[in-house]
């Protein structure tokens, strides 16, 4: 229902003016940020709070435009990445069928009756209400009339391509990580909890943490990884492989992380895992002796790979 929404803006009352974007923000890519760096020097200008207000639910999918929409952060990770943004106040909300059918008149209304907004910083592409009628150019005629500003931020781009999550999601599943990187601002990242396997890694002398994520996790292409471990504070380096294990046979995708040089128990904790180098693609082996001699050589392969890079860091 449409009172949903309003109990959900309601939680969140910040009790003096705001300035708020509105959208997804998967990802909290680079050109989330660029127009997040906009909102927050607005919203310190004017002495108020920066808002963001996005969806638990992906439009794309509620309207029924896609199947599915793989996430490229979990909520939880984009609000941390939001507050990290210098934005004061997240406020997620549930897209619905009744929130797509709202008007871009009825959905600003809204804004200003429970959020206290006074301006919006939008994208060029932007739109709400019904029909996508709220465009940019739309919005600024209603805040001439209900008193709130609208800036356009234009998109920031890489390489000439405009960033977007869409085009992070088409290069996680080609397995271009260095470009996802450059596009996100930071290495793309799985998170889970570590759960019990089948011990087949421990067999073959490489003991795996076998990583729970979210069935609507974007996914990179599957292949070998050498990655880096993140528990708590600790960075471990990792080597990860991502696929379905064809030589023993597999057909569930799983996320399987070879920490290098730990011995400890990480039974229900909860581990992210970096990717800072793509290995090489999944294979088939004729046997698991086989495949034990192509995985000394990965894990040799990322150990110098990370080790170069711990160089290169406190090199003078």
């Amino acid at each position: 229902m449409v009172m949903n929404i309003e109990k959900e803006l309601a939680r969140h009352k910040p009790g003096r003016p705001t300035i708020l974007t509105i959208g997804v923000f998967d990802g909290v890519h680079r050109g989330h940020l660029s127009l997040l760096g906009h909102l927050v020097a607005r919203a310190r200008e004017k002495g108020c709070p920066a808002g963001v207000v996005t969806f638990r639910t992906h439009p794309e999918k509620v309207l029924g435009r896609r199947d599915t929409v793989p996430w490229i952060t979990t909520l939880r990770e984009r609000t941390r990445l939001l507050r990290a943004a210098g934005v004061d106040v997240v406020v997620p909300v549930t897209f619905t069928r009744d929130v797509a059918n709202l008007t871009a008149r009825e959905f600003v209304q809204l804004l200003q009756k429970h959020l206290n907004m006074c301006g919006l910083v939008l994208g060029p592409d932007f739109a709400l209400g019904r029909h996508r009628q709220g465009d940019p150019s739309y919005l600024q005629g209603i805040g001439e009339e209900l008193d709130f500003r609208v800036e356009v931020v234009r998109p920031a781009r890489l390489e000439g391509e405009v960033i977007s999550s869409s085009a992070i999601r088409k290069l996680l599943a080609e397995g271009d990580i260095n470009k996802v990187k450059g596009m996100l601002g930071r290495r793309f990242s799985l998170e889970g909890r570590v759960v019990v396997g089948d011990r087949r890694g421990r067999s073959l002398g490489f003991p795996t943490a076998n990583l729970s994520v979210q069935p609507e996790q974007a996914m990179p292409r599957d292949g070998i990884y050498a990655t880096v471990a993140i528990r708590g504070r600790q960075r471990l380096n990792s080597v990860t492989n991502i696929g379905i294990r064809p030589t023993f046979g597999g057909l569930k995708r799983l996320v399987e992380t070879y920490i290098l040089d730990f011995d400890g128990d990480l039974y229900g904790k909860r581990l992210s895992v970096e990717l800072v180098a793509r290995l090489r693609d999944e294979m088939k082996f004729n046997s698991a002796e086989e495949l034990k001699m192509q995985m000394v050589k990965d894990v040799q392969r990322a150990k110098d790979i990370l080790d170069s890079m711990s160089l290169r860091r406190i090199a003078p």
